[in-house]
């Protein structure tokens, strides 16, 4: 009693508490364009910025140097350093509109989507394999990382990205992208082996419910799964009537996703196939066929019962439980050749091995594999019945529940009803959650996904906590400059590339990163935003710049994961170990298409802060660690980059600044050439440039 006293007393909501929360919550209602503030200024977003820095009696930095500008938002944009060429073209162009056509450039180029394709795979908790102690491989997982890269590149408007990803089946049925997008649900770690498939099932469907939370609404539901959220108005009913738009859904591995035209020629030689062998393949299966079938009945026979019962029910009338546990255990079914072999007899076994020599000379005519991908469908136009469980367990069912909306929202009850219609072959669920959620009627949307721009822009948050705008996060620093940004990215179609372009052609963003005594004394953690906050680049940033300066970088786009080399030692113990890629080619692409085992992350991108896969990350942590400054010393990747470099300088005339210039982006001082001067008196060249790249300008944007 004590404890839930202190609680009140601290401002904590505690069980129901949460309900008397006031609904006038700055995030609970809808953005409404506010009045732009007197500025000499041309941005919107300065007007704003300047009007608090004046309250407080600040103003901005100096502005930043052209050299440090291109720098910055060359990496901002692409994840890799500008050329020495950009920089000094862009130096020399003294136009009015130089700077806004470098950013055009930056959003054009096919690198944008491999970078900003990267922060929402992080949000998506995007990995190749399952997790779990078998971590086992998802082979078609990559489809979906390759959407998102192509959504960014082509400025996929964000509401129809929304709709893609929680229901592109029921929306856009016909466009195979949209299938793939529905992967985005299933992204989360899963127990395939688990001894209790509806617990699966609906761990999955828990995983989707906060994810769908979090990314989209920046709402944190995951506490309401077993009671009243303890520190927000969200109560147990809410998540379970959240949870039932979901309910109905398949969760598949194998969709097939082909264009038209694969589609076509696909069933064009399929045809052929099938004419020129049918009385071939008939002649193996009055052979085999008696045995399969025994084979196939005493596998099935270890199954638990409702397996069972999946497999026995024909195709066309296994439910979306059916049809998980077909998929889950079709290898302990299956039967290989080498057990039929054994169970025939020899004159048997003679007519097969004939039988398949002779097919085996039509391989030509076989037709690939149709390209599938993971993601969800719905199975029925009725799904099941979502009940309330108690403590979270699905053992505690209390009462059903129908979809709604979070009511901390208040949403418009006759409006839910309304879009919840049933489609062919779907309930329409999912579809009617996706509209509301992408809706410029939704308070949450737009404001979340703007914020989210913007942190990675200037490395904070008008709203700190990037995922949670609830009543226990932060509240935003510029609610205004925050609304305004909302309803102007709602109206204006929903670009990320036009949003992109407003904030970075702020004079906001174009501040140095030197502060004034002053605003070190009055906005000492620059939340008011008195001059750019230096940035400390990524792990995947810092290992593809180290390949794109020493002129490995492979530019290769798409396809599955790949496998960089990585030291021995670090694969031991881990199930699937890190087969390193036959092709060096495929060695030396970009992190963003590095295969992402949940067990075991790649080391070098590891020890600088990629994240744990298994839940959304908004933000990454920015740590400051004595194995960075080794892995930047010793590693395989520095040591590999350093020489090659030093390959590539040695037809330079002026080495040295050419160094420079690739590593920091920058001519040497005098005073640093002849130190570097000094240096290669006694050492290779390939130690200079090995030693510029463990330098903190080489790490951090100014």
């Amino acid at each position: 009693m004590r404890l839930i006293l202190l609680m009140l007393a601290s401002g904590l909501c505690v069980g129901s508490a949460c309900a008397e929360e006031p609904v006038d919550h700055w995030a609970w209602k809808k953005p409404v364009r506010p009045t732009v503030p007197k500025s000499k200024l041309d941005s919107p977003i300065d007007a704003f910025v300047t009007r608090q820095l004046a309250a407080s009696g600040l103003r901005f930095a100096k502005p930043a140097s052209k050299q440090q500008l291109i720098r910055r938002v060359t990496f901002d944009l692409t994840g890799l350093p500008p050329t020495p060429e950009e920089i000094t073209e862009f130096e020399k162009d003294d136009s009015a509109n130089a700077y806004e056509m470098v950013i055009d450039r930056l959003l054009a180029s096919p690198h944008h989507g491999e970078r900003w394709g990267r922060h929402w795979l992080d949000l998506a908790r995007y990995a190749d394999t399952n997790g779990y102690e078998h971590d086992e491989i998802r082979p078609h997982a990559w489809r979906y990382r390759d959407y998102v890269i192509r959504s960014f590149n082509e400025d996929k408007p964000y509401d129809r990205f929304i709709l893609e990803q929680l229901a592109g089946d029921e929306a856009f049925p016909g466009d195979p992208n949209a299938k793939i997008a529905t992967g985005f649900n299933l992204l989360g770690p899963d127990m395939t082996d688990s001894a209790d498939q509806a617990q699966r099932r609906q761990n999955t469907l828990n995983d989707m419910t906060d994810t769908a939370g979090l990314v989209f609404l920046g709402m944190t539901m995951a506490c309401a799964r077993c009671h009243d959220h303890k520190f927000e108005p969200i109560p147990q009913t809410d998540y379970y009537r959240m949870q039932a738009f979901f309910a109905g859904a398949e969760f598949r591995t194998n969709i097939e996703v082909a264009t038209p035209t694969e589609r076509q020629k696909y069933e064009v030689a399929k045809r052929e196939y099938d004419r020129l062998t049918q009385s071939i393949r008939d002649a193996i299966a009055a052979i085999d066929g008696p045995a399969r079938k025994k084979l196939f009945e005493a596998k099935l026979a270890k199954l638990p019962a409702e397996a069972q019962v999946a497999h026995r029910t024909p195709p066309e009338k296994r439910d979306g439980g059916m049809i998980e546990l077909v998929d889950q255990s079709a290898k302990k079914v299956a039967v290989t050749d080498a057990e039929i072999e054994k169970a025939l007899k020899a004159d048997e076994l003679n007519e097969l091995k004939k039988l398949r020599q002779k097919l085996k000379a039509f391989d030509a005519k076989k037709p690939g594999a149709m390209p599938v991908a993971m993601g969800m469908t719905d199975r029925s136009a009725t799904p099941p019945k979502t009940y309330l469980l108690e403590r979270g367990e699905i053992t505690n069912k209390a009462d059903v529940v129908e979809p709604g909306f979070p009511t901390t929202l208040r949403p418009d009850r006759k409006a839910i009803a309304a879009t919840v219609a049933a489609l062919p072959q779907s309930s329409g669920r999912r579809l009617a959650l996706a509209n509301w959620i992408a809706s410029p009627e939704n308070p949450l949307t737009a404001r979340v996904i703007v914020n989210r721009l913007w942190q990675q822009h200037f490395g904070r948050g008008l709203v700190p906590t990037a995922s949670d705008f609830g009543v226990r996060g932060e509240r935003p620093t510029h609610p205004e400059l925050l609304d305004w940004l909302a309803v102007e990215f709602a109206e204006s179609g929903w670009s990320l590339k036009r949003m992109h372009k407003t904030m970075l052609l702020s004079e906001t963003y174009r501040q140095s990163t030197i502060a004034s005594k002053d605003s070190l004394v009055k906005d000492p953690e620059n939340k008011l935003y008195s001059r750019m906050n230096r940035i400390r680049i990524e792990g995947e940033v810092v290992r593809d710049s180290l390949l794109f300066i020493s002129g490995r970088l492979n530019a290769k786009m798409g396809g599955s994961g790949v496998f960089p080399p990585i030291p021995p030692e670090a694969a031991k113990g881990s199930k699937g170990g890190w087969p390193v890629s036959a092709d060096s080619l495929d060695r030396v692409r970009r992190s963003v298409y590095t295969f992402q085992r949940r067990n075991l992350r790649h080391p070098f991108l590891e020890v600088f802060d990629q994240p744990d896969s298994n839940l959304s990350c908004p933000k990454r942590e920015r740590s400051t660690t004595a194995p960075q400054a080794l892995s930047l010393l010793n590693s395989d990747e520095v040591v590999e980059a350093s020489t090659a470099l030093a390959e590539r300088l040695a037809k330079e005339p002026d080495k040295i600044d050419r160094a420079y210039r690739l590593i920091l982006g920058r001519a040497p001082s005098e005073r640093e050439r002849g130190r570097a001067e000094a240096f290669l008196k006694d050492s290779p060249l390939a130690e200079l440039c090995r030693a510029l790249m463990n330098t903190n300008e080489f790490v951090y944007l100014d």
